[in-house]
């Protein structure tokens, strides 16, 4: 038996010119629409086309939703032919009872006409916008106590869609909530709170959250007043499909009530009168209405909300039964206009003020629409003050005009007013307020005073950096009351905290409580809470007391207590505060401007980097470079600790073991360099700059006269030591703190066989750039923009045309050597800080990652080869290897030491100490040598036997390093002292006292090129001062004061010495000409 639509296509055949619908209007202007058999048959093919290609396989029925019309028909037979049942729903039909049909035929799919878009969305988007597939990621973004993680849980497991859990921790830190929701799980369904999503911060949110890449499908925001469409609409990137919810509903009711949907047509209006969002539809079997203070239902005019419905109603308190339909109070205040909710505010939120109502959440999405205005809450406090707190925007611009005052006026008041008032400003610091947020904070009061009656205008606007969150993820008020009773009290004592010190105690006191030390101990600057036995949870309880006590709140807190030092926590929180005092701004570069912040957007970047590459070798794109050791240019890789690797031009790889192969020696070590090598001076003929590096010169003289100027910068009594003068050769911008150690590649006849050598430099920083700097100029030769910062040196590949570096992002890069671009990228489960190691028998990286796993990478293949697991701790240290034995020593924080084989991964052996360890391991033939927190150099057999150890007076950071000779190891410690050892008993050859605290690694290093015999050593302490010593005895020879923290290791070659500093640049140091009478500064044990 022939079906409907094989029936329909038979007569179409036959009577293909005949007329087949007319649609007649019936009135008298127009004729009648008239539609043939030839033209239903190709629009009903046209529409079955479609619907295969949207519709998902074996659809059973599809709703049809329209009034009658000339291409009904149509729309009959094209769903026919999927094939496809239709299920007519009615237009004119209750949207209840359409939806219960929807439910009862499982209909995922509707065909509507185009001018009836509006009414759908409106009667079905509250069970639409629920619809679930499997594909969905839901991220869990309530706490178990709060009622919408009932949804969360249930939405995503009910569906066979995968639920995302991360710890509390993490939802509190912005930047790596974002990269774990969209870049690393691509989350597409995600219910938050209003203040939760706009913590994400405004570049985040469109470079991320709602980019037009956006993997988010679903945004619902409940739990607070709904920000305003404009506010939205500034928070999308143009072409974002993301389709956002407002939701409302009450815990008495089971969470959820009504949710409504924001068109694209509203999200696109440029209306700025258009600042409130309805509540929108109830969902099904839910009631909603609206009564006044006498308990009459309200159609127009303001009310407050009661929900309630026959299958929705919970149980309170000690109830045992409740009668069916009951209305639950919500307490929440709503205007009802042409049958729309406008929620108003809280019940408890509606003030008098004046004599006059004041709703205080409305007053509050006034000032959030505001230019300039980030984020808002507004709050009356004990003293009944009015005041707004305003998270000002990333880009203050040019203040455009407010909303429509009458607008305005008609939610908040019965008329304007020109009040000559003065309401106070206060700012996180009454002494220092910076001129732009004081600018914000005026412009704010007078907006509001021109467009709103006298008892709307707040008697103060506070600045805060964030809104803080209560666990529910709402706005917590009480904090933020706590932060204007402090600051008003600061202002009016004239003593906001007190100074620095007063301060730095406070920060102290709360440090050994919540870690349980005693009152005397010692707490350094460079200090870390975690390392001082804190953990995650610690550490939040640590930024909740500081954020109660001091009356602070910053998104950034948390991050700096979890990842930097005491120091960096002080000098945050004292940002916060602006209670800095004047003698900081030394930190500040010497001569060079600060370069303004990258206008790339780094997430997309990596998004477009890393989605390019295929993981399988034989699919590897065009012009990609191969790491091959066939006719590979000679090159030197120098890394910190004077690591030294070189390699040559050969068909096969030797070392000086096997000396019977032809080719050059692939030497490991210190600076060991032939002498004919040595000898060869870098020359550049390089004449002109790239990019945005301070420099602008084009020929050699004039650098050299430039960086005159900026060495003379520091102070003589500085920069000369010890019979040798330093001077700073060039330095370049990085846009943020430099932690990492620079990695110097030298290569031999890189421009032909008869050219000059040549060095670059490669370094990354915290501002997410990994830079390639030209050694003898500091000319910059490319820059990249990664996906988060860089704390890890990088690597050169055995070919020596890929810089391998590890990134916050979790992902390990593999650049091009000459141009920056990415080759491959891998991704590892979190952070990595680790330097990688390269075997260079085999070519395969190693590298650790703060998820507790070294990985083994084939860059050639661009594969995983294998990973292990060590256990317990992160990987902060770098792994070492040992290529003749074939031994690969691995630190974790969890106190463990392990070898394994580089080739398939299995352990060989474990040591386990149970204090952390920073310091990476340093091997030769007879011995791993490593730092320890707690102090002790040690020194273990290729076997895992302890052979000795040396105490030191502080924890123990710094790398070792091995003298040329091998006889020596030469490492630093937080007490402040250089030790150099012995390598067969572990006695102490010297010692020197530097300024600070050392936390990098010396670099060994041959002091030919310097004019003078043996060895020297450069040394890095966190004060700034980089000394440069005698390796036999350590005496002082040279020193020069930078202006900032040096956590970077130097690394030197041939006359240059290469560091990074804190203070956001990098440095390039070399010895001037002039010599002077040598100073003994330190005894020879």
């Amino acid at each position: 038996m022939a079906t409907l639509q094989e029936m329909v296509l038979a007569a179409a055949s036959l009577h293909s010119s005949k007329v087949a619908v007319t649609f007649d209007r019936g009135t008298a202007e127009g004729s009648p629409v008239l539609l043939y058999y030839s033209e239903l048959v190709a629009l009903g093919n046209e529409l079955t086309l479609l619907l295969r290609k949207q519709c998902v396989q074996n659809t059973s029925a599809i709703a049809l939703y329209c009034q009658p019309d000339v291409n009904l028909p149509t729309c009959i037979l094209g769903i026919l032919q999927v094939p496809a049942a239709y299920v007519p729903l009615d237009p004119d039909s209750p949207g209840l009872l359409s939806a219960y049909v929807l439910e009862r035929c499982a209909v995922r799919y509707c065909v509507l006409q185009s001018d009836m878009l509006q009414q759908f969305q409106k009667v079905f988007s509250n069970l639409l916008f629920i619809e679930m597939t499997p594909d969905d990621v839901v991220f869990l973004a309530s706490p178990l106590t709060f009622d919408p993680s009932v949804v969360e849980i249930f939405l995503a497991l009910s569906s066979g869609a995968r639920l995302l859990i991360v710890p509390t921790v993490i939802k509190k830190m912005p930047n790596r909530l974002a990269h774990v929701l969209f870049n690393k799980h691509n989350t597409t369904v995600l219910q938050v709170t209003p203040t939760l999503l706009g913590r994400f911060g405004r570049r985040v949110l469109q470079e991320q959250v709602l980019s037009a890449s956006s993997s988010l499908r679903v945004l619902a925001l409940g739990g607070e007043p709904c920000p305003s469409p404009g506010l939205l609409r500034s928070w999308r990137q143009q072409g974002n499909c993301t389709q956002i919810y407002n939701i409302y509903g009450i815990t008495e009711v089971s969470c959820w009530a009504c949710c409504y949907h924001f068109s694209e047509s509203l999200l696109h209006s440029t209306d700025l009168t258009e600042a409130s969002v309805p509540l929108g539809s109830p969902l099904m079997d839910t009631t909603v209405g609206v009564r006044d203070e006498e308990g009459r239902v309200v159609t127009q005019g303001e009310g407050q909300v009661f929900i309630g419905g026959m299958d929705r109603v919970c149980l309170l308190d000690d109830e045992v039964t409740v009668a069916p339909g009951t209305m639950r109070s919500t307490g929440d205040w709503v205007r009802v206009r042409d049958t729309q909710l406008y929620y108003l505010g809280r019940r408890d939120r509606l003030v008098k003020r004046h004599g006059q109502r004041l709703h205080l959440d409305t007053l509050q999405q006034v000032v959030m629409s505001l230019p300039g205005v980030e984020a808002c809450a507004v709050g009356l406090s004990e003293e009944s003050r009015l005041v707004a707190f305003v998270v000002a925007s990333s880009t203050l611009g040019d203040l455009m005009a407010a909303p429509d005052s009458s607008s305005v006026e008609g939610q908040l008041g019965n008329s304007t007013s020109t009040s000559t008032d003065q309401p106070r400003v206060h700012s996180p610091g009454q002494n220092e307020t910076v001129p732009l947020a004081a600018g914000l904070q005026k412009a704010v009061l007078h907006r509001l005073s021109q467009i709103l009656s006298r008892h709307s205008v707040p008697d103060a606007v506070v600045l805060v950096p964030s809104l803080p969150l209560s666990p529910h993820g709402k706005v917590s008020m009480e904090e933020l009351m706590n932060i204007y009773q402090r600051q008003r009290a600061g202002s009016e004592s004239n003593d906001a905290l007190g100074d620095m010190e007063t301060l730095r105690e406070r920060l102290q006191s709360m440090w050994r409580e919540i870690l349980g030390q005693p009152e005397d101990a010692a707490i350094q600057e460079d200090s870390n809470f975690l390392f001082s036995g804190g953990d995650s949870l610690q550490a939040l309880r640590y930024c909740d007391e500081i954020t109660t006590a001091l009356g602070v709140s910053s998104s950034g807190l948390l991050e700096v207590i979890l990842d930097r030092p005491f120091a960096d926590v002080l000098h945050h929180v004292a940002t916060v505060m602006r209670t800095l005092p004047s003698e900081h701004s030394r930190m500040a570069p010497p001569v060079p401007k600060k370069r303004p912040a990258d206008p790339l957007c780094s997430s997309q970047l990596k998004r477009q980097l890393t989605g390019t590459f295929s993981t399988a070798a034989a699919q590897r794109p065009q012009g990609l470079v191969v790491c091959s050791v066939k006719n590979a240019i000679r090159f030197t890789v120098v890394r910190r600790a004077g690591d030294v690797l070189e390699m040559g031009q050969t068909d096969s790889l030797r070392t000086k073991e096997n000396s019977d192969s032809k080719g050059p020696i692939i030497r490991i070590g210190n600076t060991l360099r032939s002498k004919k090598f040595a000898s060869e001076r870098i020359e550049s003929s390089h004449t002109q700059t790239l990019g945005s590096n301070k420099r602008t010169e084009h020929n050699l003289s004039q650098t050299v006269e430039i960086n005159e100027l900026s060495a003379k910068t520091v102070p003589a009594h500085l920069r000369e030591a010890g019979g040798l003068r330093l001077k700073v050769k060039w330095e370049s911008d990085t846009g943020r703190c430099v932690d990492a150690s620079p990695v110097l590649l030298v290569q031999k006849g890189a421009d032909g066989p008869s050219g000059s050598p040549r060095a670059t430099v490669f370094i990354g920083s915290h501002s997410n750039r990994m830079q390639a700097l030209d050694l003898t100029t500091g000319r910059l030769l490319w820059e990249r923009v990664l996906g988060d910062r860089i704390e890890s040196s990088s690597a050169i590949t055995r070919c020596g045309r890929l810089v391998v570096v590890g990134c916050y992002d979790g992902m390990v890069y593999f650049l091009c050597v000459d141009s920056g671009e990415t080759q491959w990228v891998f991704e590892t489960g979190d952070t990595v800080k680790s330097c990688p190691s390269v075997d260079l028998l085999t070519g395969l990286v190693m590298v650790g990652s703060h998820d507790g796993h070294i990985y083994a990478l084939d860059p050639q293949a661009r594969q995983c080869v294998w990973k292990h697991s060590c256990g317990s701790g992160a990987l902060f240290s770098s792994p070492c290897l040992h290529t003749l034995r074939r031994h690969l020593y691995v630190a974790t924080l969890g106190g463990n030491i392990l070898c394994l084989n580089p080739d398939t991964g299995t352990v060989l052996w474990t040591y386990s100490r149970k204090t952390p360890f920073f310091s990476s391991p340093s091997c030769s033939s007879g011995h791993i040598v490593i730092g320890s927190v707690d102090g002790n150099i040690c020194c273990l057999s290729h076997t895992g036997e302890m052979r000795w150890q040396y105490e030191t007076k502080g924890p123990v950071f710094s790398s070792p390093c091995t003298t040329p000779d091998r006889r020596r190891v030469v490492c630093g410690s937080h007490d402040g002292c250089v030790y150099c050892l012995d390598c067969s008993d572990g006695s102490l050859a010297w010692s020197y006292q530097s300024p600070s605290r050392v936390y990098s690694s010396p670099c060994v290093f041959e002091g030919s090129s310097w004019g003078m015999e043996g060895t020297l050593v450069a040394l890095a302490s966190t004060d700034g001062t980089l000394c440069v010593l005698d390796g036999q005895d350590g005496t002082l020879r040279a020193s020069l004061s930078l202006p900032g923290e040096l956590f970077s290791s130097p690394v030197a070659w041939e006359r240059s010495l290469v560091v990074g500093c804190r203070n956001d640049f990098v440095y390039c140091v070399e010895p001037t000409e002039e010599r002077e009478q040598l100073i003994p500064q330190m005894t020879c044990v």
